[in-house]
Order: structure tokens, then C-alpha cells, then sequence
């Protein structure tokens, strides 16, 4: 028996298809809880089609074995919460502790990404664990904070007194109603909308917004139709280069990380390019760890394999195919200069990608 049913928040064209025991819209996996799921089925079946957003926590460097640009991993604790966001839209959120070490702070305390749940699946080496796989990754502009002065972006973490619901703020996955994630979504991408300067630290200028995606018609406030256009913005190349290109210049100060490199105009605009270490054409996700700031001599040679990067961070020349001219460009100590944040260096996984099947070396 199929079924066939139109996701909400989905590009119009879209549909998925589900068949008992194999999810022909996602994956092939049997134990898929996008098919196999009898709550889901018995839902879509119905003509329930109310889903609803979420907000995962992640940790950059997690206990668990998320990597938040393709995977979100959760106890079966969770399952029903992820569940009720399948196909749907969520942020991610990162805590005061960004990773497993209890005795290190310094987490973001702020969501960070918007995203996906594609399709659930269970963790075949851990029981009573499943993973959440993830579809149209992309960083903010900038972090959003759990709460802008007594203003919480998620009501359920504010008490009647006013105070922080410690309790709610414990759980790994919290689902929220579509107007609070509106909200997260217009602050995380205020520069790229528009609204807001791209600030830098002293002595270095804000780049200056840009109205390119911002309503020229201001309508009045209609939850479902904000929401509808930001989230058909969000799926389009145009946003999402512009909001992956703002999250690899702050990450790495507008600086080239090859060269060294740091040009920034009267307007607060930088001449360093943000590059994808896995092309987008080959299903690179748009997150700053699949990135790296390159001017645009620098970005040329990155795309076309001239260059690479290893590991542990060292730049790889392909020899023969670099003149002297454009060699002396680059660091002479052969590093990448890096993000300060460690949670927002190049992930091995992409780099690797890069070299074996871009570089030319």
C-alpha cells in the first residue's frame, strides 16, 4: 500500500511517497521511521498533516555522533518530538558547554543553523538510538541568543515569573509553534534580509546591509505568510550564498586563509570570497564547516584542485600546475589560517572530499 502526501512548508512540486517498510523518497533503509513508522502512516492516512518545528541541541563537538550539516543523532527519549518535526524545519541550538567535557564553557548559548528533518532512521550499533538526517543545512548570519533581554525566542523556557525554566531548558529537543520559529529565522538572517549591519571587531568597519532580500511591500503580519516567504527564500541559491558567504567572512574575519590576506571597501563590503570544500554540486552542505574564506585568485585555484588542505591543516600545491607568480601568494608556512572558534575549522570529512576527488596533486 502507498501513500501519497503533500508535505507542508515542501516546495510545491514536491511529494512523498511512502511505502510500509522501505522509504522510496529518502533512503532505502528498512527500519526508515519515515515509512515504517504505523503513527506516521496512520497520520497521513488520516489527512493529519500538522507538523510542527523544533529546536535540536547540538553540541559542534557532541557526546553524540551528530554532525548537524547531515545527521542529528537522539535517544529513543526524543523519538516522538522528532517525529512530530519529520519533513518539517527546525534550528539548531547550541549550549553553554560545546562539548562533552563538563568542564569546558563557552558555548554560543544561541541558535545557530536552520534545517530539515528529512527522514528518521535507527542507529544500527546502538540500541534505543536513531538518527534524524538533515536537508538544506544553512548557518545564520549570525547567532541568535536563547533570549534578547527578557524577550525569549522560545516561550516554554521563560517561568510565569519571568525567571529561566531551567527544567524545559534540559531537553535535548523541544518543539515550538511556527510563529516563535518565524521569529528565530527573521533575526538569524537580519543581514542577509537587510535589516541589520554586519558587525566586526575594532577597528574594522560593519559591512553595511544590503536590501536585496528584504520586502520592498511591507504587508501586515500574517504568521503563515511570513513564514512562507522566508522558508521560500531559505531553499533558493541566491539567500543561501549570501547567508553562507556572511558565516564564512565573520568566521574567519574577512580574511583569505591562504594568503593572508584582508581587503574591506569604504562600504564595509571584503574582497575575500567564501568557497565550498565540497561543491554544492556535489551535494556539499552550505555550513561554515564546509567552507573556507579565499580571495579571488585563491578561490580560482581551490576550485579547479591547484590547491588543497590536509588534516591537520597544511596547504597542499599540486606541483607543476602553480607558477612562482601565484605560489608567492601563499603563506609561507604553508598553514591555513584558521577560524578562533574550533567548533567552526574545516571538518576532515569535507577536506578529504577535496583532495581526492578535486586536487590534482
Amino acid at each position: 500500500m502507498k501513500v501519497v502526501w503533500r508535505v507542508p512548508g515542501a516546495m510545491p512540486s514536491k511529494r512523498v511517497r511512502l511505502r510500509r517498510n522501505r522509504c522510496y523518497r529518502h533512503c532505502d533503509a528498512e527500519d526508515c521511521y519515515f515509512a515504517t513508522s504505523t503513527r506516521l502512516v496512520d497520520r497521513f492516512r488520516a489527512g493529519d498533516g500538522a507538523m510542527t518545528k523544533a529546536v535540536l541541541t547540538t553540541k559542534i563537538d557532541p557526546t553524540y555522533d551528530d554532525l548537524p550539516e547531515q545527521r542529528y543523532h537522539f535517544p529513543r527519549t526524543y523519538l516522538r518530538q522528532v517525529e512530530a518535526a519529520l519533513s518539517d524545519w527546525i534550528v539548531y541550538y547550541e549550549p553553554r558547554r560545546p562539548s562533552g567535557d563538563l568542564m569546558r564553557t563557552g558555548g554560543k548559548q544561541a541558535y545557530f543553523a536552520t534545517a530539515r528533518i528529512a527522514s528518521i532512521i535507527s542507529d544500527p550499533s546502538k540500541p534505543d538510538h536513531f538518527y534524524a538526517l538533515i536537508e538544506d543545512f544553512l548557518p545564520f548570519d549570525h547567532d541568535v541568543p536563547f533570549k534578547d533581554g527578557s524577550h525569549y525566542y522560545e516561550s516554554g523556557l521563560q517561568k510565569a515569573d519571568g525567571s529561566t525554566n531551567k527544567g524545559a531548558f534540559g531537553r535535548a529537543v523541544r518543539t515550538m509553534p511556527e510563529t516563535e520559529y518565524d521569529l528565530i529565522l527573521a533575526a538569524g538572517f537580519a543581514h542577509v534580509l537587510g535589516v541589520k549591519d554586519r558587525t566586526r571587531p575594532v577597528p574594522d568597519p560593519a559591512e553595511q546591509a544590503n536590501d536585496g532580500f528584504r520586502e520592498q511591500n511591507q504587508v501586515a503580519y500574517e504568521p503563515e505568510f511570513v513564514e512562507r516567504r522566508l522558508i521560500s527564500q531559505v531553499v533558493q541559491r541566491p539567500f543561501r550564498d549570501r547567508a553562507f558567504s556572511a558565516a564564512i567572512k565573520t568566521a574567519y574575519r574577512d580574511t583569505c586563509a591562504v594568503t593572508g590576506l584582508k581587503l574591506i571597501n569604504g562600504g564595509g563590503r571584503s574582497e575575500v570570497e567564501a568557497a565550498h570544500i565540497r561543491p554544492v554540486a556535489d551535494n556539499g552542505p552550505d555550513s561554515v564547516r564546509n567552507g573556507i574564506a579565499l580571495s579571488g585568485t585563491v578561490h580560482w585555484m581551490f576550485d579547479r584542485g591547484l590547491i588543497s588542505v590536509d588534516d591537520d591543516y597544511s596547504i597542499l600545491i599540486a606541483e607543476g600546475s602553480v607558477p612562482d607568480t601565484a605560489r608567492r601568494l601563499i603563506n609561507s608556512d604553508l598553514r591555513l589560517i584558521l577560524p578562533d572558534r574550533f567548533e567552526d575549522r574545516p571538518h576532515s570529512q569535507f577536506l578529504r572530499h577535496h583532495r581526492n576527488t578535486v586536487f590534482k596533486g
